[in-house]
């Protein structure tokens, strides 16, 4: 069997240093697709790249958490919105209180006004994925938030991110974040394959992400080396990976102390050397437009 792989930068829209990355990545062809955050700040910038370079797979990055200390979002519904802001009326910063706190109708009605403002930006959406994993309700167990997001991205038409396969590896990764046991996990996705099969939605195979921890922190060359390693050993199938690129900045250092790992993904992924491994490898880089293709789903 053949492997493609996706490469989506999340976060775009969420800063200008990640705007820069991200446009710069997909312009060099080393990631293949991107989604917006309508609340952030800087969603317009990133839309209006979009609209210059609509031959690229660009999408929404439905977003309820709002997760650095000292710059946060609100919602973008103009109605009620309660359940899903904190006591400051920005959203939660994490997924578990947006699990345990969010009215399921509030929550719908949220998402679909983030597609409605980037679409009348003038996004034409390529497809969904979520921020912080908050609507797959893998932290707490509330799976019904799943169930809706899906709902969502079938009446729009759109592929969502979810994989429909599970590896032991994910469920040690700690950048998925799965608190539910296996049991429970296999038990209510045996269900949503089923939904996205019958509602035509296009989904991978894999969802494998990168992790960040003191082994790839060592050194820029010890990350490079991991995430060369990881790519190699992506099974057969269609994997998807996601990056949060930035360029290094003022900016992005005073939103987060973390911002060499999102500095070091940019640099990787500019590097000519990881174009010319990604070519070396047996796999075919493909994009969300290309899923709906591969999944019989295109009109």
């Amino acid at each position: 069997m053949a492997r493609y792989l996706i490469i989506n930068a999340d976060d775009f829209g969420m800063s200008h240093s990640t705007n820069t990355a991200v446009s710069r990545l997909l312009e060099l062809g080393t990631i293949t697709s991107s989604t917006i955050m309508a609340p952030a700040p800087w969603a317009a910038e990133a839309v209006n790249f979009a609209k210059d370079h609509p031959g690229y797979a660009i999408g929404v990055h439905l977003t309820t958490t709002s997760e650095w200390g000292t710059y946060r979002w609100g919602p973008v519904y103009s109605g009620e919105t309660s359940s899903l802001r904190d006591k400051y009326g920005y959203m939660y910063a994490e997924s578990d209180e947006f699990e345990r706190c969010a009215d399921i109708a509030q929550a719908e009605n949220e998402l679909n006004a983030q597609i409605d403002r980037l679409i009348s930006l003038g996004l034409e959406p390529s497809h969904l994925d979520n921020h912080m994993g908050s609507m797959y309700g893998v932290a707490t167990g509330r799976t019904e938030l799943l169930v809706s997001v899906l709902g969502i991205a079938a009446k729009r038409g759109l592929p969502f991110r979810i994989p429909s396969k599970f590896t032991d590896e994910q469920f040690g990764n700690k950048t998925l974040e799965i608190n539910i046991p296996r049991e429970a996990v296999d038990a209510v996705f045996g269900q949503i394959n089923e939904m996205t099969r019958q509602y035509r939605i296009a989904t991978v195979d894999y969802l494998l992400p990168f992790e960040w921890g003191d082994e790839q922190r060592v050194s820029f060359e010890a990350y490079r080396n991991y995430v060369y390693d990881t790519i190699a050993a992506f099974p057969d199938g269609i994997t998807e990976t996601y990056l949060h690129p930035a360029v290094e900045s003022d900016e992005l250092k005073s939103i987060t102390s973390r911002w060499r790992d999102r500095v070091w993904e940019y640099e990787l992924f500019a590097d000519p050397a990881t174009k010319a491994f990604l070519g070396s490898q047996d796999i075919t880089l493909i994009n969300y437009r290309d899923l709906v293709k591969l999944r019989g789903y295109a009109d």
